[in-house]
């Protein structure tokens, strides 16, 4: 079941992301899903690194802080593209 709720989580959080860094038409749902789940554990390292939690199960603040690793992501992708 935790795999099933970090797929929801991830999904949401990754097009949560990719419509604040307007990339929700160059990229896809499976994008979004990983780009979401891979965020959630960039942004469990950024809080950790400034001394909060990181994501917690399924509610409000850990979909803030994969929304804000998938938001870092697309950022340094975006830097490396270039």
């Amino acid at each position: 079941m935790g795999i099933i709720i970090s797929l929801i989580l991830g999904g949401l959080a990754g097009w949560i992301a990719s419509m604040i860094m307007k990339t929700d038409n160059s990229q896809g749902t499976l994008m979004d899903i990983v780009l979401g789940i891979v965020g959630g554990v960039v942004g469990g390292v950024i809080m950790n690194f400034i001394g909060q939690p990181g994501t917690s199960g399924l509610n409000l603040y850990s979909l803030i802080v994969s929304v804000i690793g998938a938001c870092t992501l697309i950022f340094i992708g975006r830097l490396l593209k270039r």
